[in-house]
């Protein structure tokens, strides 16, 4: 961790006492872009994403990834000396990301009031799943929930089907984003005016403002949104395709034009000339005939021969991949969305790469996710606690 860092967020400290994930997920952001990110976790349990998903050679896996680029410290800060450590970080802090139940960091005296008083101009990044206030701003909270309560579940899935939630962590994962673009904001106001503020960023906002107009039509229509499938109101041909060699690809066409290129291609240009193909609005209306089209000419080429073909004919076509697939794309590896990083306990491995490329102040990732507690005596060291206190701290557990 000793490494010079580059990116735009260098010397700014993040202390992340957030788990399962839009918050670590935030702080791994910012951490991605430069920040001294300290990941401030329960010192038995640790954050909850050290237990997710799969490990090699008791490794955790998915840990790898979000816990990268940030120093951990074990910090119980439901004990009072705990939460006096806790204030002390915090005054050396540019941001806080905590997710605990409304009024938790208040009962521990760790609230913005509190720590804002020694540290006028920090920033205290709060997700929950409902947000700081109303009727449910008390309730536990997941991704699953949101994601069922946003409109995504009613939106996916076949139209005669169940609704549908992701295979994966959706909300929180928008959130985290959504996270590490709030903290940004306000960095750049405190820049003008020296001042730092609470941010409250709920699990629901981000997701239900990415499901799309939904609220608009419901509001101004009267009616909601159903499923369609891997179909589209807005176009067609849009759905998955299944290939002559058991793979499958999918189609968009939201442009005019490119509808237009594909009907050509798989043969069938007569329907371009019918009034209803203006429009995508109106192509949706007649998707039976055009997926009919559209399939038939797939089912016969194999996923490599449809997708050159597409290519030649300037339409647009992606295949569906798996997870293995990205490893091998040429694309992906042109940029480098997937990078190699080397691990301490398992060598080098694959993960995704940073959210975006900055020309003059790059991203990177600095280390993997660190063991527990791997930074706690330095860490403390750099507040001034000697290692006699830290060592009677964590003789009673308080810190590990």
């Amino acid at each position: 961790m000793s490494e010079p860092v580059e990116g735009p967020l260098a010397g700014i400290r993040v202390l992340d006492a957030s788990t399962i994930l839009a918050g670590p997920l935030a702080a791994q952001i910012l951490g991605d872009y430069g920040a001294d990110v300290i990941k401030v976790e329960h010192p038995t349990r640790g954050d909850g994403m050290r237990g997710h998903g799969l490990d090699k050679d008791g490794e955790p896996l998915w840990w790898k990834m979000v816990g990268r680029n940030k120093r951990t410290v074990g910090l119980y800060l439901g004990d009072p000396d705990g939460a006096e450590v806790f204030r002390k970080l915090a005054r050396t802090a540019d941001v806080v990301i905590e997710n605990f139940r409304p009024g938790t960091f208040e009962r521990w005296g760790l609230g913005y009031d509190v720590l804002s008083a020694d540290n006028p101009g920090l920033i205290l990044l709060r997700v929950t799943g409902f947000g700081q206030h109303g009727p449910y701003a008390t309730r536990p909270a997941f991704g699953t929930l949101v994601e069922s309560m946003s409109g995504f579940a009613h939106l996916t899935g076949q139209p005669d089907g169940p609704p549908t939630l992701p295979a994966f962590g959706l909300a929180d994962s928008i959130a985290g984003v959504a996270g590490a673009a709030a903290v940004s904001m306000a960095l750049y106001r405190r820049e003008r005016d020296g001042k730092g503020q609470e941010i409250d960023l709920d699990l629901l906002s981000p997701i239900m403002t990415a499901v799309g107009p939904g609220v608009i039509y419901a509001d101004q229509l009267g009616i909601d949104q159903q499923r369609t499938g891997n179909r589209s109101n807005n176009n067609a041909p849009r759905n998955t395709y299944r290939t002559k060699d058991g793979e499958w690809v999918a189609i968009s066409t939201s442009a005019d034009s490119i509808a237009r290129r594909v009907m050509q291609l798989v043969g069938h240009p007569e329907v371009i000339d019918e009034p209803w193909f203006a429009t995508g609005r109106q192509r949706a209306q007649h998707a039976d005939l055009l997926d009919a089209y559209v399939g038939e000419w797939i089912a016969q080429r194999t996923r490599d021969e449809v997708i050159v073909a597409f290519e030649e004919a300037g339409a647009a076509v992606a295949p569906i991949y798996r997870p293995s697939d990205l490893l091998e794309d040429p694309q992906v590896r042109a940029l480098d969305m997937i990078t190699t990083v080397e691990d301490p306990a398992l060598g080098p491995m694959r993960m995704q790469n940073v959210l975006w490329r900055m020309s003059r102040t790059p991203g990177r990732i600095r280390s993997t996710g660190r063991p527990l507690g791997e930074d706690t005596d330095q860490v403390l060291a750099e507040i001034g606690l000697s290692v006699s206190e830290v060592a009677a701290l964590r003789e009673r557990g308080v810190v590990r």
